[in-house]
């Protein structure tokens, strides 16, 4: 019998470079002026006395626990900036540049592994660098950028072990260190730290596998049991927060007792909660997840005559990208559910976990920083939508426009996201396209 052979789908041609680029072009756009302002601004006040004093514990043995409310990470992170380049602006936030840098590269190479679609990863590279709320973050020495990394390098070696089940092992086992380091950073990465072992119990249970427990067949990860993708998922990422407390409880007995030493590890837990509960003053820049998703209400993180000039620094969304996104993020649930996409269905459930903790939250008080995270599987769900638009015969060129539209409106709000020189006291006026961004 013969005939002609069947015809072979090309392999898609990893975007790697790609990977290394984009984010180090962000990396330049987000150090431009990192050193201003040279005074802490906004959260700054907070975290950057904590990180001195965690700086001079490492210099004389000892110092006092400030920020007691937070997870201890982020604060190391700033303080190591500090160790490497000095107690001065820049070395305040060379850390969360660098955490910025990683998060882009990191989304990308997730996003590769999860759909291996080369446009779609390439889009979310340049939407997530032109999409405001990473850009503003890898500027200024705060919590939230340090989680948005680990989560993102997470995300990356869980859909890569996913992907290429021979090095599952090990890529579960550094998934869940960088799930516990999130959560050691910022409390708000803990529900999706839960995401990863749920849906890994969920897939094989869903199978109907005999030996739930022990059986090594099937998604989402071969030859790993679930009792061991317990271990890296579930106790890997307790143990790795927990050994973050440990400096905490040293410094503790020195000039303030730290709530480790004083309450104990998990007494401490209950303190933080406790503290952080208390925050019930209404704030001016304070809003809900609602305006968050229609990008309506904004944070001033400053804007005052500072360094010779007035500056500001404005955290919203991208005003094209944060709309489109909803529509697309319908888009791909729909086809998520109905051809079984994992990446899509990755994107969907990653923005309702993150957004839906807001949703449902005790805590009054709430900022726009905190959609940061739902702002990155949104954009990842654009990403996905553009790659089948750009599939169109007749409307391939609106996924390119979209793209084209994210980067020049991030040009034209850049001096506001990078604390530019303005004009003079009146100049926020020409970027208040929206009542809620005044």
């Amino acid at each position: 019998m013969t005939g002609a052979p069947h015809s072979v789908l090309p392999h898609p041609r990893d975007p790697a470079w790609w990977c290394v680029l984009i984010p180090l072009a962000f990396g330049i756009a987000a150090a431009w002026r990192l050193g201003l302002p040279s005074q802490p601004y906004f959260d700054e006040v907070h975290y950057v006395p904590a990180a001195r004093e965690v700086l001079r514990w490492w210099q004389t043995g000892q110092g006092g626990w400030l920020n007691p409310e937070h997870p201890p990470l982020g604060k190391y992170m700033i303080a190591l900036g500090m160790a490497l380049l000095g107690d001065n602006a820049v070395g305040w936030r060379i850390t969360p540049l660098i955490a910025g840098i990683v998060a882009v590269g990191a989304a990308m190479r997730a996003l590769w592994y999860a759909s291996e679609n080369r446009f779609a990863c390439v889009a979310l590279g340049m939407l997530l660098a032109s999409g405001f709320p990473l850009l503003v973050h890898a500027r200024i020495a705060m919590l939230d950028i340090f989680m948005a990394g680990f989560l993102l390098v997470a995300a990356w070696q869980l859909a890569a072990a996913c992907r290429q089940p021979e090095t599952g092992r090990w890529r579960l086992a550094l998934t869940g260190v960088m799930l516990g380091l999130a959560m050691a950073s910022k409390w708000n990465a803990a529900p999706l730290a839960m995401v990863p072992g749920l849906t890994f119990l969920a897939v094989r249970a869903s199978a109907g596998r005999r030996r739930l427990l022990l059986s090594r067949r099937g998604a989402p990860v071969p030859g790993i049991t679930l009792v061991e993708a317990f271990v890296w998922l579930g106790i890997v990422p307790l143990a790795v927060y927990a050994l973050a407390f440990l400096p905490a409880y040293q410094m503790g007995t020195f000039l303030r007792p730290s709530l480790v030493s004083e309450y104990g590890l998990i007494g401490a837990q209950f303190e933080m909660l406790r503290l952080q509960s208390s925050v019930i003053d209404p704030h001016t820049y304070m809003s809900q997840w609602p305006q968050w998703v229609l990008n309506t209400r904004g944070i001033w993180y400053l804007y005052e005559f500072t360094d010779g000039a007035q500056r500001g620094v404005l955290l919203i969304g991208n005003p094209l990208t944060m709309l489109a996104g909803l529509p697309a993020l319908l888009w791909v649930a729909w086809r998520g559910a109905s051809q079984r996409s994992a990446a899509m269905i990755a994107c969907v459930m990653g923005y309702g976990v993150s957004l839906g903790m807001w949703v449902i939250a005790p805590k009054p008080v709430q900022f726009y920083y905190h959609y940061l995270m739902p702002s990155t599987f949104l954009l990842a769900a654009l990403a996905l939508a553009l790659a089948d638009l750009r599939s169109h015969p007749r409307c391939g060129w609106v996924a390119y426009g979209v793209l084209a539209g994210s980067l020049i409106l991030c040009a034209v709000f850049y001096p506001i996201l990078t604390a530019a020189p303005l004009a003079g006291e009146m100049s926020f006026t020409k970027w208040m396209w929206v009542e809620g961004w005044n």
